[in-house]
Parts: C-alpha cells; sequence; structure tokens
C-alpha cells in the first residue's frame, strides 16, 4: 500500500464518520512530512454551517489554531474532489498538493446531475495551483457516497 493509499483510507474513514454524525460523506486528512497533522470530516448538519465541507472546516480550524496559513509544505487527502469553495480556500492557503479519490463527475453521476472538474477550473484560473493526483481509491470512495446518496438528497 502506497503512503497516498494509507491516507487516503483515512480520509474515507472520516467520510463514514461524518454519515455517523449526521452529515454528508465526506473526510479530508492534511499531512506534512508524512505525518496527518488535522483531520475533518463535513459538518454541514452538525455545526449549522452549509460552507462546512470536509476540506475548507479543516483548512478554517487548522490555520486558526496553529497560526500557519502558507500550506506549501502539506498534502491535503480528500475523499471527494473539493468543490469550488474548497478549491478556492486551497488557492488561498497555497496548499502545496491535493490527492483525492472520486471526482465531482463521479458524485454527480451518481445524482444524476452534470458534474465539473471543480479543482482544475479553480486552481487553472488562480495564481497557485496545487500539485493534483485523483482517483487515489476512488471505487472505494464511491461505494461510500453511493451508498449515502441512495438514500439521501445531496444537501
Amino acid at each position: 500500500m502506497t503512503q497516498d493509499e494509507i491516507f487516503m483510507r483515512e480520509a474515507i474513514k472520516l467520510s463514514k464518520l461524518a454519515v455517523e454524525n449526521g452529515n454528508e460523506p465526506f473526510g479530508a486528512v492534511l499531512v506534512k512530512d508524512g505525518e496527518i497533522v488535522y483531520s475533518n470530516e463535513n459538518q454541514i448538519y452538525s455545526a449549522t454551517d452549509p460552507t462546512f465541507h470536509a476540506e475548507a472546516g479543516l483548512l478554517r480550524r487548522f490555520c486558526a489554531e496553529t497560526q500557519i496559513t502558507d500550506l506549501r509544505e502539506y498534502t491535503m487527502y480528500s475523499s471527494c474532489e473539493p468543490c469550488f469553495m474548497c478549491s478556492g480556500a486551497m488557492v488561498w492557503t497555497q496548499l502545496g498538493r491535493l490527492v483525492y479519490a472520486a471526482s465531482d463527475m463521479d458524485l454527480c453521476g451518481l445524482l444524476n446531475e452534470k458534474g465539473s472538474q471543480c479543482s482544475e477550473i479553480v486552481f487553472e484560473h488562480s495564481h497557485h495551483k496545487p500539485e493534483v493526483l485523483e482517483g487515489v481509491l476512488r471505487e472505494e470512495s464511491l461505494s461510500v457516497l453511493a451508498d449515502y446518496f441512495s438514500q439521501h438528497a445531496k444537501g
């Protein structure tokens, strides 16, 4: 198992925990020097905050708690491709690397919606573009998403 798979497995575990806590199935971990330094799950319902996505919430809390706002040396692992809002937060924190499992196109395919390449669109039109690796443990993440969204509407 690669290091990317190990950390993605943690993000997917958090997506399952999000569901247990009454939220949508998305999770993210922040890694530096091979160690998880912060993790977060989607909390849009439990925090009564529609912007509390796994990634944006992680960045907001990590930066506030550590006073670190330059994340060039960090990698974020996300169970699903970050939305436009979360991708924008990655630009502003100058995230070094993003690794995600399922894409927005995958997710929207489950929802019978038109998806987009959110992170690619945001990054290509921004002053900062993290290195991106997509599709790590994609099928595992899709299984969690499909299980949840077969029984729930998207937020």
